[in-house]
């Protein structure tokens, strides 16, 4: 009988932290969009003291794309953030 390899696992279960992490967020281009998102990421990660921030809008300019570089410390604090961020009404999708 062969040996059954065990399933894999996901993605984040891969993670070692500390460690950076990179989150994109897209959302409606509204001026407070990326003030809103970087407050849900601080609010679940205090201990990033630098969360580096670049911007990009979409070709028809109806929606902002944002990549956020950050320390994350546990496997918690990411699905806390990517919970909060599809409760959140300003934003369109997440990864």
């Amino acid at each position: 009988m062969a040996e059954q390899s065990p399933p894999p696992r996901p993605a984040l279960e891969l993670l070692e932290f500390p460690s950076r992490y990179p989150l994109k967020v897209l959302g409606n281009d509204d001026a407070e969009f990326e003030s809103i998102v970087l407050e849900l990421v601080k609010a679940r990660c205090p201990q990033a003291e630098h969360i580096e921030v670049s911007k990009r809008m979409s070709k028809g300019g109806k929606y902002v794309a944002l990549t956020l570089t950050f320390m994350v410390y546990s496997h918690q604090q990411i699905t806390e953030i990517y919970r909060d961020l599809y409760e959140c009404q300003h934003v369109v999708m997440s990864l």
